[in-house]
């Protein structure tokens, strides 16, 4: 048995291919990272605009109603009020717009 020569062990998985599977091990896990922060940023953006359009929702609709109460209090004590239109022209509540 002295006499034999012992065989090298052959890896089962040779060292280059070793290395690319390390690396695109590590670029996945990087990339997943950067795919986690993008989405993480994109819902706050979201929550952001949804705050946004909620408040402006809000605003838009008390000055709705505040024009409303007014022309009812005017028409109460018999006077007339003219609505101001978003694009800034004055009407009459039976006037139409050929705009």
């Amino acid at each position: 048995m002295e006499g034999v020569q012992e065989k090298k062990k052959v890896p089962a998985v040779p060292e280059t291919l070793k290395k690319k599977q390390r690396n695109f091990a590590e670029l996945k896990i990087k990339r997943l990272r950067k795919k986690f922060a993008q989405k993480m940023l994109r819902k706050a953006r979201r929550k952001l605009i949804y705050e946004k359009a909620k408040h402006y929702h809000k605003e838009y609709r008390q000055m709705y109603r505040t024009e409303i109460r007014m022309a009812r209090m005017a028409r109460k004590a018999g006077n007339f009020m003219y609505l101001q239109n978003p694009n800034g022209h004055l009407s009459s509540g039976s006037e139409v717009s050929m705009e």
